[in-house]
């Protein structure tokens, strides 16, 4: 299973070569090593240098600020091999937003700066949206970021942060106007090994996604230069953030569609091999039922999922859509997970398959990016006009 197909319009050669590249890549470097990122809590800071030196970070980067000048599609073949391999510790979805908050809003001056870095590993990015009691409401963040002289100073907190061990770039969502709704919000990029009153939690343990450094940070009087903020203009964070969450709700659903398919080759070959009342499990009628029934949820996933990333590609693509791909995706993930886990039997429950931790982390992908009700709600808003 793959995510390019015969039928997938947008791919090019190009593409059809970087994956395989990219699936090499991963069974190589990352898949020998995802239980012991599991086990640390994180991933080696190593594996992002590595991966920046086989291109896997830098596909849709201009090839003036370090990357290879492709489209979107070379974003959703590395998201979708990634979690093809059975991994979703490696944090660089987030890596990709921000990445893409920087090309699409950054000044010169600030992708000249940054996206080398980040394209090559050497630099290891995270937004900082979510704080204790706001969740999905982003007009409600009251981190503030005020000016000071020549620089801004930033006091509040944030939770839930992926790569938040890590990261040394984190655009931070901040009220700059603390009295104007959502044209009071800014994004402001703090440097961590240059930001003063910046701190970290302690790494967040959680049900799944065990390998990915999630933490809580702190702001206290931290001291930005003013040429920090993204853009030129204060008040354009809430705008910027909605231009942009389409990105993640689609690279959302590539995740779910690269773990179903994960899923499904691992229990088709664990019900062809296990016996039963002297059969193969792959042998009774409702494991054969069941698995139709997840095969054809996948390729419907994987048609939705296709054309997204083709109107991604050609600038089409809208929130509701985006939406419908998030919790559609995320919502089959866990059904998949769920009858998957239910075919392995008892051997499903312990964490030595990966069919196990397979089934933990797809519970988050209904929350973060915006909750699946979240998702209902725009999708309801654009059929009631």
């Amino acid at each position: 299973m793959t995510l390019i197909t015969q039928t997938t319009h947008w791919a090019t050669d190009e593409h059809r070569m970087y994956a395989e590249m990219a699936n090499r890549f991963f069974a190589d470097e990352l898949a020998p090593n995802i239980d012991r990122w599991v086990d640390q809590g994180i991933v080696d800071r190593d594996f992002w240098h590595k991966a920046g030196q086989f291109g896997i970070m830098g596909g849709a980067i201009a090839e003036e600020y370090g990357g290879a000048g492709g489209d979107m599609g070379f974003e959703s073949i590395t998201i979708y091999e990634q979690t093809r391999t059975g991994d979703c510790g490696w944090g660089y979805g987030i890596q990709s937003i921000v990445v893409h908050y920087i090309t699409a809003y950054g000044t010169e001056e600030q992708k000249q700066r940054w996206l080398p870095g980040l394209a090559s590993g050497e630099i290891v990015g995270a937004i900082a949206m979510t704080e204790p009691g706001t969740g999905s409401d982003l007009q409600a963040v009251r981190t503030r970021a005020e000016k000071d002289g020549n620089q801004y100073r930033i006091n509040g907190s944030k939770i839930f942060i992926t790569n938040g061990q890590a990261a040394d770039l984190i655009i931070t969502v901040c009220k700059t106007d603390p009295d104007a709704g959502s044209k009071g919000v800014s994004l402001i990029v703090v440097e961590a090994d240059k930001a003063e009153g910046f701190s970290r939690g302690k790494n967040l343990k959680k049900l799944g996604m065990k390998g990915n450094d999630t933490s809580e940070l702190f702001y206290q009087d931290v001291k930005v230069p003013l040429t920090n903020l993204l853009g030129s203009e204060e008040g354009q964070g809430f705008y910027q953030l909605m231009k942009q969450l389409p990105w993640e709700r689609l690279l959302i659903a590539i995740q779910a569609l690269g773990a179903i398919d994960f899923a499904l080759e691992q229990t088709v070959a664990y019900t062809q091999e296990r016996k039963a009342f002297g059969q193969r499990v792959m042998d009774f009628q409702n494991t054969r039922f069941k698995l139709a029934e997840c095969k054809t949820k996948a390729e419907v996933l994987r048609s939705f999922v296709n054309d997204g990333i083709a109107r991604l590609i050609d600038g089409t693509l809208d929130a509701p859509t985006a939406s419908m791909a998030k919790y559609y995706g995320s919502e089959i993930q866990n059904e998949i997970m769920h009858e998957c886990l239910q075919l392995f039997g008892g051997y499903g429950y312990m964490t030595e398959y990966p069919i196990a931790r397979l089934y933990a982390d797809a519970r988050v992908q209904m929350i973060y990016g915006g909750t699946n009700e979240i998702m209902k709600e725009l999708i309801a808003r654009s059929i009631d006009v």
